[in-house]
């Protein structure tokens, strides 16, 4: 991901600049524009309206239609068939998410340090208790970009690594001595998390797209394989519909002439998302953010449940109830995308 920004034009009417921000949303948003390209075709149409001297929507049409032709002519194929639900690559994604852990652990660093004092006192039990969740935490995201990436069995690998991790370190808490490690002052950890969080951005997301890349393919059933991982994992298809489409794949290959899955289809990111595009496109990817939505409000409001029963009534109660609730919000507004979603699918049918 190219992390440079072109300057943002300085536009003359405040309508123009209206424009501009609602095409910048739409290539995000509906196209899944790759970083820095809705900065580019800005300061190009800043361009052309300047020499015209007339409103953008004159000029180029409405911000829905300008984004749109500028996804036909400059997004390919071959780019968005790279990204997910999200509209994130695989290197993306795990940048992005191991950078929001460290931005996470700032926040509880601040919260210690209001509640609890200056310093934090280690013990192995505690350094155990920590480490096993940052180790979990970043297997379980690799798994979740791996189902992403359409690899069902690296996402099983993951979880299985996360689940030794969760055995392992509660043994670990189990037998491990309670006797003071350390102590460190807490502008010491929010500095580690920001560090994380630098670092994680820094990666390049061009490697880690790699990891998640399998190699060329050696026969016919290894591509249909991974088209079905692709449709279910990165187009988030349901398990029977995408092994419908992988079996009329293969009745066809199996039909007079004898072509190679390669030849006869092309390459399976971009074949997979052919198959992806449609009016089901979007119901698709609203109910997948609900399940996640639902799964996270759940897991707080259980964080939340427990904090009150061992601690009472504290300040983190406090914190992981505003969580809940704000995934419970977004529960409620993918609720209303999918709803929204499944009829626009049923009129286009």
């Amino acid at each position: 991901m190219d992390k440079t920004q072109t300057p943002e034009p300085a536009w003359a009417r405040e309508e123009d600049e209206k424009w501009a921000d609602a095409v910048r949303v739409r290539l995000v948003l509906d196209h899944d524009a790759p970083a820095g390209l809705a900065d580019e075709v800005l300061a190009e149409a800043h361009q052309v309206v300047t020499e015209a001297d007339l409103p953008a929507s004159e000029v180029l049409g409405t911000a829905t239609a300008y984004a749109r032709t500028v996804a036909a002519e400059r997004i390919s194929e071959e780019r968005r068939a790279k990204v997910d639900t999200h509209g994130l690559t695989p290197g993306e994604r795990v940048s992005a998410t191991l950078g929001t852990f460290g931005f996470i652990g700032f926040v509880l660093c601040v919260l210690y340090w209001i509640q609890d004092g200056l310093w934090v006192e280690g013990s192995w039990t505690s350094v155990a208790g920590c480490a096993t969740v940052v180790v979990v935490a970043t297997l379980g995201t690799l798994a979740f970009v791996a189902r992403a990436a359409g690899r069902f069995q690296g996402m099983r690998g993951f979880f299985a690594g996360a689940a030794c991790a969760v055995a392992g370190g509660a043994a670990v808490i189990a037998t491990a001595s309670e006797e003071r490690l350390f102590r460190l002052p807490v502008p010491v950890l929010m500095a580690a998390c920001v560090a994380w969080s630098v670092g994680a951005y820094l990666f390049p997301d061009a490697v880690l797209d790699r990891w998640f890349t399998p190699r060329p393919h050696a026969g016919d059933e290894q591509w249909l394989t991974r088209l079905e991982g692709l449709l279910r994992g990165r187009h988030a298809m349901t398990a029977a519909e995408a092994r419908g489409h992988v079996q009329e794949a293969r009745q066809h290959l199996a039909g007079p002439g004898g072509e190679r899955a390669e030849d006869a289809f092309g390459d399976v990111e971009v074949y997979a998302m052919r198959l992806a595009e449609g009016p089901r496109k979007r119901q698709r990817i609203a109910r997948h953010k609900l399940y996640r939505n639902v799964a996270m409000a759940g897991i707080l409001t259980v964080l939340a449940v427990d904090e009150a029963v061992t601690s009472g009534f504290s300040g983190w109660f406090a914190c992981y109830v505003g969580a809940a609730g704000a995934w419970l919000w977004g529960v409620l507004g993918e609720w209303r995308q999918s709803r929204d979603a499944a009829a626009g699918a049923r009129t286009s049918g």
